[in-house]
């Protein structure tokens, strides 16, 4: 990924959907706002030994007006597509400071609703399907359900870049009312991106880190753990989960951590 012809970072990813992959990393590091903020994405030429373009170097040309990435949050070596925080210089370059404020977000949803999550993107998860080894993220619609995008990758945060690139794209950041629900773990990074993006839940099917977890704590995210089956853990915001319809499972539990609520 370029921005304004100057490096910035190399990822491992799947093809697909670059742009909202490069747009997406761009605002989870606190460059890109609203969609006029970007002006230009173009592909730079990388052929290879046939002569065909790989199409894997992204030039980026930023708005008038809008700041480049501080030199900082360039990579010194490629990303790994498991995790995409490798490579800073620090946590405090991590923990950059969201546009957006998360905790005073009036979402309420029902239990139920969100572990149905699960299920609902593993529906949508057409190439994991066929390989068993992709990542996926998804939007819900907290107040009607509605699934606005699914995005997979190899990379956790890369689907989630591609996610919040889609909705840059569309000028819906921030993503008020929104649940972010990913196949995986919930990685620091991941609560970071969902916080950059305005997103007050990020759900998980697995274990976040305590990382994670503090860090959802701190900025007022509903962080929603081992969503599975009957049952999840809501490490921060419980309240905004309401068990007062909790009908449909037969068997239903919210447990907390010792920092839940």
């Amino acid at each position: 990924m370029r921005v304004n012809g100057e490096r910035l970072a190399v990822t491992m990813r799947t093809p697909g959907h670059d742009v909202e992959l490069a747009s997406g990393f761009l605002v989870s590091e606190g460059v890109l706002v609203r969609a006029e903020d970007l002006l230009t994405a173009r592909y730079c030429a990388g052929a290879g030994s046939d002569g065909v373009n790989l199409y894997n170097v992204l030039d980026l040309a930023l708005a008038p007006g809008v700041a480049s990435p501080d030199s900082s949050l360039s990579r010194d070596f490629t990303i790994s597509s498991a995790c995409g925080v490798c490579g800073k210089d620090s946590i405090e370059s991590v923990t950059t400071r969201s546009r957006f404020d998360v905790s005073d977000d009036p979402l309420i949803v029902d239990a139920d609703a969100v572990l149905d999550l699960p299920g609902r993107l593993r529906e949508h998860q057409k190439v994991f399907a066929k390989t068993g080894g992709l990542h996926a993220a998804a939007l819900f619609d907290g107040r009607t359900g509605e699934l606005r995008v699914v995005r997979e990758d190899v990379g956790r945060h890369n689907a989630v870049d591609k996610v919040i690139g889609w909705a840059l794209a569309r000028d819906l950041l921030p993503l008020r009312g929104q649940i972010l629900q990913v196949s995986g773990r919930a990685s620091f990074e991941l609560v970071q991106k969902a916080i950059m993006a305005g997103i007050p839940m990020l759900s998980a099917v697995s274990a976040p880190s305590s990382l994670a977890a503090d860090l959802a704590e701190q900025q007022g995210l509903t962080l929603a753990g081992f969503v599975r089956g009957e049952s999840m853990v809501l490490y921060s915001r419980a309240d905004r989960v309401s068990c007062n319809d909790a009908g449909s499972h037969e068997e239903f539990s919210i447990a907390t951590n010792q920092k839940g609520t």
